[in-house]
C-alpha cells in the first residue's frame, strides 16, 4: 500500500487550553528534530492533529518508527488523503482490503467531522463495506472483533484513509516543562527515570561519576550509550562526567565503615548541585527507589539531600523494581544497562552499609576534612559530551574508519 501522509494523534497536550499552539509548536520542532536527516516529507500541524506529507521516495516505515518514539505523540498512522468523493473512497477502501488473507475479517469505522459531507456515518459505513466486499471476496465483515479495521475520516478538507493505529510515547513535548539534571548511572533505575521525567516535557542534561582506574572505560562507554538511547526520543543531550576518583578515596580514608556510602551519595550530590546551577537546571532526577537499597530508605534519602536545597525529583520513588524493568525493555535500556560493567556506585561497597543514618553522625564524620576544594577541583574537571542519536564514540569512528581503509 502506498501513503501519502503520516497522521499524528495529541496526547494528553489535547487538554490545554489558551497555551495549547505552544505545545504543539513544541511538537512539531521535535517532530522535525526526529525525522532528521530523513528526507521526502512535510509537516504541518494544526490544533488538533499533524500531518506529514510524504514522497513515494519516502522511508515511511522509518519515519514512524522515529515519530513514535516523540513524548506527546498520542498514536500515528499511515494514510491516504484523497477528494471528498464517495467513488474515490470505495475504491480506495476496496484496496486496504486487498492485502488481507482468505477468511479475514474487516469493519469499516467512519467519523464526520464535516457535518455538511451529503451522507451521515451509517451510509457511508454501508457504502464502504459494500465495496469491499463486492472487490475482495476472500473476506467478511465481522463488527465485534474484526480482523482489520478501516477507519475512515471526513474532514473538512479531505478524506483520510487508513487501517492501522500505532501507540507513541505519550507524555507532554519535551522543552515544555523546564530543565532538569539526571543523575545516570550505569544501572537500570536511572535512564528510566530520565525517561519517565522527559515525558513529562522536561528538558535533561546528564551527570555521570567516574572513578578510574576503579572504574573502566567500559563502564564510560555503557552510560554513553544509554544517553544516546535517550537521545533518540528528544534529541541531543548533554553528559557531564566528574573524575570522582580523588572524592571517592577520600571519603573511605576519613569516614566510618559503614557510612561510606551515605558519604558517597552526598558528595554527589553536592558536585550535582553545582553543576544544575552551572547549567541553569530547576531541579535533580535520579532513579531511587523507596527501600530498593540501603542507600534509598527514608533516613538515607534525608541524611543524602541535606547537603541540597535544590528539589531532587524521584519519577521510580514508589515503582517495583518489575515495573522498573518493563519500563526499561519498552525504552530500550535493559540490555544495556544490564552489561556488567561497574560504576563508582559499586566500589568501595561496605559490607554493612547503614540503612538508617543519622545525618549529624556523617556530618561529624567528613567534618574530620574539608571537601570543598576537592568538589570544585571535580567540578571545574568535569568533561562534556553532547550525545545525539547517532552519536560515535571515537573509538567506534577509528574502527569505522580502519575498515574503510582496509576494504
Amino acid at each position: 500500500m502506498m501513503y501519502d501522509h503520516i497522521l499524528v494523534r495529541y496526547g494528553e497536550l489535547t487538554l490545554k487550553g489558551a497555551n495549547r499552539k505552544m505545545f504543539v509548536n513544541k511538537l512539531r520542532s521535535n517532530v522535525k528534530q526526529a525525522l532528521m536527516p530523513l528526507q521526502g516529507y512535510n509537516v504541518k500541524a494544526n490544533r488538533d492533529r499533524m500531518y506529514i506529507e510524504v514522497t513515494k521516495e519516502a522511508d515511511i516505515e522509518e519515519m514512524m518508527r522515529r515519530i513514535s518514539k516523540v513524548f506527546g505523540v498520542k498514536s500515528i498512522s499511515p494514510v491516504m488523503k484523497i477528494d471528498k468523493d464517495v467513488e474515490t473512497a470505495k475504491a480506495q477502501a476496496s484496496d486496504f482490503a486487498k492485502t488481507y488473507a482468505e477468511g479475514d475479517s474487516f469493519k469499516i469505522d467512519v467519523k464526520r467531522s464535516d457535518k455538511q459531507f451529503q451522507y451521515d456515518t451509517y451510509q457511508l459505513q454501508r457504502i464502504l463495506g459494500g465495496a469491499v466486499l463486492e472487490n475482495n471476496p476472500q473476506v467478511h465483515v465481522n463488527v465485534r472483533q474484526p480482523d482489520h479495521i478501516i477507519k475512515t475520516e471526513v474532514r473538512l478538507d479531505a478524506i483520510y484513509i487508513y487501517d492501522r493505529v500505532i501507540d507513541g510515547a505519550g507524555g507532554l513535548p519535551v522543552g515544555t516543562g523546564g530543565k532538569t539534571l539526571l543523575m545516570l548511572s550505569g544501572g537500570i533505575d536511572s535512564p528510566v527515570a530520565g525517561m519517565e521525567i522527559m515525558r513529562r516535557g522536561v528538558t535533561i542534561e546528564a551527570i555521570h561519576f567516574h572513578s578510574p582506574p576503579f572504574t573502566s572505560e567500559k563502564a564510560k562507554e555503557k552510560v554513553i550509550e544509554l544517553t544516546r538511547i535517550l537521545a533518540e526520543h528528544v534529541g541531543p543531550i548533554k553528559l557531564h562526567i566528574v573524575p570522582f576518583t580523588e572524592v571517592q578515596k577520600q571519603i573511605n580514608k576519613v569516614v566510618y565503615d559503614r557510612y561510606t556510602m551515605t558519604s558517597t551519595r552526598r558528595m554527589m550530590m553536592r558536585i550535582a548541585d553545582k553543576v544544575v546551577h552551572n547549567i541553569g537546571a530547576d531541579a535533580i532526577v535520579n532513579g531511587e527507589n523507596l527501600g530498593q537499597v540501603a542507600s534509598q530508605t527514608l533516613k538515607s534519602i534525608y541524611a543524602i539531600n541535606h547537603v541540597t536545597t535544590t528539589p531532587v525529583l524521584r519519577p521510580l520513588l514508589t515503582l517495583d523494581k518489575e515495573d522498573i524493568v518493563i519500563k526499561a525493555k519498552a525504552y530500550g535500556t535493559y540490555e544495556t544497562s544490564i552489561q556488567p560493567f561497574e560504576d563508582c556506585c559499586t566500589i568501595f561497597t561496605p559490607k554493612n552499609p547503614v540503612t538508617e543514618p543519622d545525618f549529624k553522625k556523617v556530618e561529624k564524620y567528613e567534618g574530620v576534612f574539608d571537601f570543598s576544594e576537592m568538589i570544585d577541583r571535580a567540578v571545574n574537571n568535569v568533561e562534556t559530551i553532547e550525545i545525539t542519536k547517532d552519536y560515535q564514540s571515537q573509538k567506534d569512528k577509528d574502527t569505522e574508519t580502519l575498515m574503510q581503509d582496509l576494504f
